[in-house]
């Protein structure tokens, strides 16, 4: 049997080749042995690592044992391989990545570490312990494990933290503008940070740079072009730093002679006017154009994430050009992108350099003011430069959608789905360039992921209410119901649940919607199918249909009142607030009524939740006890006296509850004291 499994998961590709315990005593191994940690994200890897070596031990018993897995632990076991494989990733990543790229996106990789930490421990949920033939010892550490892995939160090192908030202070007075500092950089607290993250010789720095530079060529040209440009940023600030940091090395010199400049960078600066004020400084590479080989003092970023001077580049590309002059890239766009950080570093250089700010250094900048017009090109305020980024990327990745190969779409979908993800203004921007409908479209792909980039793409863009009709008018509520329905993965199916209920809250949509056959039976099969956010989305999307009166009965109809007293009695499913809220406006139609009062086992839940439930939770809870008295009178009443715990809980809500409860619990509490008033009928 165990056979048969490992053969069939090796066959789809979920364990390389090799019996099932071997392949996650190797993936382990692999992992355990990483002995030199990454300068950033340290604790998460460390952390990871002692995890996985529990695992191991775990694995290594397991094998030694010699008996059969028992068939529950495949799953668990299969899962556990899956997500120690990308913890194997994501730990080379670190190592081979840039530094300075991981601390500035500190809280996105963290993030990285806290989903796979607790999917570890959802594996280990279902790991029989009981069942395998390991010892004590082992098994008590597994525990410790899972339970640590249960409640693990979100981990990111406040000295790491603090390292980028120094980096970001450090480029951020890196300014002439900045009257009080006069443009000096603090290369001694640059040095600093570069040097607690891994850099501390000139080969270091050269590491880091090709390392930025590889990371800036895989953005480019991928609709990341904010950033790209954050990213050359730092290429220029690393390499500016190098050669300040650093003296040249003489010939045959070795790496460790090198010594930092930092003690004396400030009175090279001041000794600087007793030196030959007629010799011209030697410009360093980094700051030279590489169209005009001139200073930059202008430079800006183009699509292909590579530094010009904007007017040289600018006379590039108005001569009919539309390729990036250094690779010979095309430009998928000509916007230039003001590199904010390499033009404060040009000025702080010429400042100790004494070369003056806005005059040229060789006589190539004799062409600078040929054309007043190109002059003028692209000035523009920081503001605007984004959002106009922000819609040439939101354009750029349309015609992607529109024209190209499936693995093409997949990316572009996705990134549209980032850019959505955040701020109402691209929301807006993205739907006025026209993605929607192409959206739409791809909500039917056979890609499991573009189809569920899509949906998800739609529901962040449904956000923003003006959206909302521009998504109906594209035909899309058929196309989502039927992703709900059917789609590839269950979070397709979710978020196209998550896109209901913002479309619904339109009172003119609840109709529209609710007037599809088919989108409420759908509502409700994902309540039963779902994970708990799934459920939440299908609760909610189903309470804001059900406000508009004729689609209480389809409701009804689609199954939903039985649906939702089972989920009040499943804590696990942590949605008992959105299923009271739905039952208590479904109490509001005939149809809805009969349903619930056949519902034996509500009553008593009701009455439980009004002394355990939240404070909606008790409202919605004595709305439903209120409801159900008023109409079936003698009989819901009569239950509710047979229960000891009834009275005491409605006295306690009528006296300590909020305004609306209180109010209810009255009225109940006069409703029962009636009935207990009246001479007792046969039942």
């Amino acid at each position: 049997m165990n056979d048969v499994l490992s053969a069939m998961m090796v066959s789809q590709g979920l364990l390389p080749s090799g019996s099932l315990l071997d392949s996650l005593i190797h993936i382990s191994k692999e992992v355990d042995s990483m002995e030199k940690l990454p300068f950033v994200h340290t604790r998460n890897v460390s952390s990871m690592i002692r995890r996985v070596k529990i695992l191991s031990s775990l694995f290594e018993e397991m094998q030694e044992a010699g008996t059969p897995l028992p068939p529950s632990s495949i799953l668990c076991l299969t899962e556990l391989f899956s997500v120690i494989r990308r913890v194997k990733v994501l730990i080379q990543d670190c190592k081979d990545g840039s530094s300075l790229w991981s601390l500035i996106q500190l809280e996105f990789i963290s993030n990285q570490f806290y989903v796979l930490v607790k999917e570890m421990g959802r594996a280990l949920e279902i790991l029989p312990l009981s069942l395998l033939n390991v010892t004590s010892d082992i098994r008590e550490q597994v525990e410790l494990l899972h339970k640590q892995a249960k409640r693990a939160e979100l981990l990111i090192d406040p000295r790491e933290l603090q390292r980028r908030e120094q980096l970001k202070q450090a480029m951020t007075n890196n300014s002439l503008q900045n009257k009080k500092n006069k443009g000096f950089i603090d290369f001694a607290k640059v040095e600093e940070i570069l040097s607690s993250i891994g850099l501390r010789t000139p080969s270091d720095y050269d590491g880091e740079i090709s390392k930025l530079e590889a990371e800036a060529q895989n953005q480019a040209g991928t609709g990341g072009l904010i950033i790209v440009s954050n990213i050359n940023n730092l290429v220029s600030l690393v390499s500016y730093s190098k050669s300040m940091i650093f003296r040249d090395g003489e010939s045959g010199r070795n790496e460790e002679d090198c010594k930092p400049l930092s003690s004396f960078l400030y009175s090279k600066v001041h000794d600087s006017s007793s030196s030959s004020q007629s010799m011209t400084p030697n410009v360093p590479d980094e700051f030279r154009c590489p169209i005009s080989l001139d200073l930059m003092r202008d430079p800006v970023i183009v699509s292909s994430g590579h530094t010009y001077d904007r007017t040289s580049i600018a006379q590039w590309i108005n001569s009919g050009h539309h390729t990036c002059p250094k690779s010979g890239q095309r430009l998928i766009h000509t916007a230039l992108i003001p590199n904010y950080a390499l033009k404060s570093l040009v000025q702080q250089w010429c400042y100790d350099n004494n070369v003056p700010v806005n005059e040229p250094t060789t006589e190539g900048n004799n062409k600078k003011k040929k054309n007043s017009k190109e002059e003028a090109i692209d000035h523009i305020s920081a503001n605007k430069a984004a959002a106009d980024a922000v819609k040439m990327t939101a354009e750029f990745l349309v015609g992607k959608l529109a024209t190209g190969s499936a693995d093409i779409q997949r990316q572009a979908a996705y990134e549209l789905r980032l850019l959505a993800k955040t701020g109402m203004v691209n929301r807006s921007v993205i739907a006025e360039v026209g993605a929607i409908p192409f959206l739409v479209t791809l909500l039917g792909s056979q890609d499991s992921r573009i189809q569920e980039h899509a949906v998800t793409t739609l529901f962040n863009l449904s956000i923003f209410d003006n959206n909302k009709i521009l998504i109906m008018a594209a035909g899309a509520v058929d196309s989502i119901v039927e992703v709900l329905e059917s789609g590839k993965t269950m979070e397709a199916r979710e978020n196209a649940a998550a896109s209901i209920y913002s479309l619904s809250m339109v009172d003119e949509l609840k109709v529209q919607i609710g007037g599809r056959s088919r989108a409420i039976p759908a509502l409700v099969g994902l309540l039963k199918e779902g994970t708990s956010i799934g459920k939440k989305d299908a609760a909610s999307a189903l309470f804001n249909l059900a406000v508009y009166n004729p689609n209480k009965v389809s409701i009804v109809k689609g199954g939903a009142v039985p649906m939702l007293v089972e989920l009040l009695m499943d804590d696990k499913a942590g949605i008992t607030d959105d299923a009271l809220a739905v039952l208590a406006l479904l109490l509001g139609c005939s149809e809805g009524l009969e349903e619930i009062r056949n519902s034996r086992a509500l009553v008593p839940l009701l009455i439980d939740l009004m002394r355990f439930g939240s404070v909606k939770g008790k409202e919605n809870s004595i709305t439903l006890l209120l409801g159900l008295c008023k109409q079936e009178g003698e009989v819901v009443a009569r239950r509710l006296l047979a229960n000891p715990r009834s009275i005491p809980s409605l006295q306690s809500l009528a006296a300590d509850g909020s305004l609306r409860a209180r109010r209810k619990a009255d009225a109940l509490l006069r409703l029962l004291n009636r009935c207990c008033s009246q001479p007792h009928q046969s039942l």
